[in-house]
């Protein structure tokens, strides 16, 4: 294995952390133990496997001296094996418990070493001696969503899956340009120079004409609760079999109407439309360099303010239909690519004022992270629940991922634990929508 810089967007994650805002990705998998020492002997398989698995031995290295191959390096970061790797470092054992999301919250506010492989399992066995949990943290920088799926799955029971075909190789970008391609190269900068004032002009418009609420902006605590949310596929797919759209927009107005709900039972007013961020993977599957992170976004205003749960549901996908005809290369929501048209440094140095934009770029998070159809498995216990969390940005307090697994759907949210001690709350709100919507289909 061999050193490889990171790209823009991983050394942007890389280089925002704080404290109290850390970028790990999470995962709460809950498994059905065969036995009461089923969470140890997770645990043990886990370090085991992990010890194989390249991606996990990998460190972060901060670059301050660059080599004469890489002389652009200099402020960078690169991946790198750890010549120290030890994966009882990274797997960990807890005691008992019986509140798996009182612990994921807990170990959520921890911020991953920097010195070492930025990943960690943490094996929590249930007090009733009949199921454990597994929380997955991986830092943004090491993996999106799908690399930290990927990851995840290396230390889990194999999986019969159906074999493909492997894409060519891509070859590595060299340090200059291929003269024959200059031209297209010049046509491509001037591109990307329209795309930049492009994605500008629609951030500046995207921040006028509509508050926001409170509820999801806070000054940064470092504390984290999590809660997790069930809800049945086929009911998703009656609603948009009635109504038209995706699965996804669905899901969306979901969270339009439960926050809905939820600001109401606070007292704080639901005459919003906060901005909602839907990341957007531009990674394509199988390529020689799966690592990096490859996201745009899409960004849309969340019709909270409206009492009509067809109504929340027809503008949500209204607005997906208007993002995807653009395209995830333009508007405010891809604001993500433009870090590849920032130097190194200009990262390293402008890393802290980016993280406090967030709250001026999108109000919360609203993230789809795939799985896989086929059955997860460690040890033989099968994974019965599967809670994504995502991080939380500077000034936010609140962020959703959902993903679905073997016919149902599961929301993980994350938030800042003092400023919304209510997220149980939001977690009900989520359950009743969809009982809301079915009922509106009907009538």
């Amino acid at each position: 294995m061999t050193s490889d810089l990171l790209a823009p967007l991983d050394l942007a994650f890389w280089n925002i952390e704080s404290a109290e805002h850390p970028m790990h990705l999470g995962a709460l998998g809950i498994f059905s133990a065969h036995s009461p020492t089923a969470g140890a002997h997770a645990a043990d398989l886990l370090a085991a496997r992990a010890a194989a698995v390249p991606g996990l031995r990998m460190r972060i290295r901060d670059i301050w001296q660059p080599s004469p191959l890489q002389p652009l390096s200099f402020g960078s970061a690169s991946r790198e094996p750890d010549p120290d790797f030890d994966p009882l470092h990274h797997v960990r054992l807890h005691a008992p418990t019986a509140d798996f999301h009182a612990e994921a919250g807990r170990l959520m506010e921890r911020s991953l070493e920097r010195g070492r492989p930025p990943w960690e399992a943490h094996v929590l066995p249930g007090d009733d001696g009949v199921s454990f949990a597994v929380l997955f943290k991986f830092h943004h920088a090491l993996a999106d969503g799908l690399r930290a799926l990927t990851l995840a799955a290396a230390i889990l029971d194999p999986m019969d899956m159906p074999e493909r075909k492997p894409r060519p190789e891509e070859p590595r970008r060299g340090l200059l340009p291929d003269v024959r391609k200059l031209p297209g190269l010049v046509r491509g900068a001037v591109s990307d120079v329209g795309r930049a004032l492009d994605i500008g002009a629609s951030l500046a418009v995207s921040s006028l004409g509509v508050r926001s609420s409170s509820a999801f902006t806070a000054e940064a605590t470092g504390t984290r609760r999590t809660a997790g949310v069930v809800l049945d596929l086929d009911d998703v797919h009656r609603v948009r079999k009635a109504q038209g759209g995706t699965v996804n927009d669905v899901l969306i107005a979901l969270v339009a109407g439960a926050l809905r709900r939820w600001l109401d039972e606070r007292g704080d007013g639901s005459d919003v439309r906060p901005r909602a961020l839907i990341p957007v993977s531009k990674r394509r599957p199988r390529t020689a360099h799966p690592q990096g992170n490859r996201l745009s976004g899409y960004l849309i205003r969340l019709p909270v303010d409206d009492p009509d749960p067809l109504g929340r549901l027809d503008t949500v996908r209204s607005a997906m239909d208007r993002n995807k005809d653009a395209g995830p290369n333009r508007g405010a929501g891809a604001v993500a690519l433009l870090a590849d048209h920032v130097p190194a440094l200009g990262h390293r140095l402008g890393g802290p004022l980016v993280s406090q934009a967030a709250r001026l770029w999108f109000d919360i998070l609203v993230t789809s992270v795939p799985l896989p159809s086929l059955g997860l498995k460690l040890g033989g216990n099968p994974v019965t629940q599967v809670f994504p969390f995502a991080p939380l940005a500077r000034g936010q307090s609140l962020a959703v991922a959902v993903s679905t697994y073997r016919g149902h759907v599961h929301y993980g949210l994350v938030a800042d634990a003092e400023a919304v001690p209510d997220l149980d709350r939001l977690a009900a709100a989520l359950t009743e929508e969809v009982q809301t919507l079915i009922t509106a289909c009907r009538s």
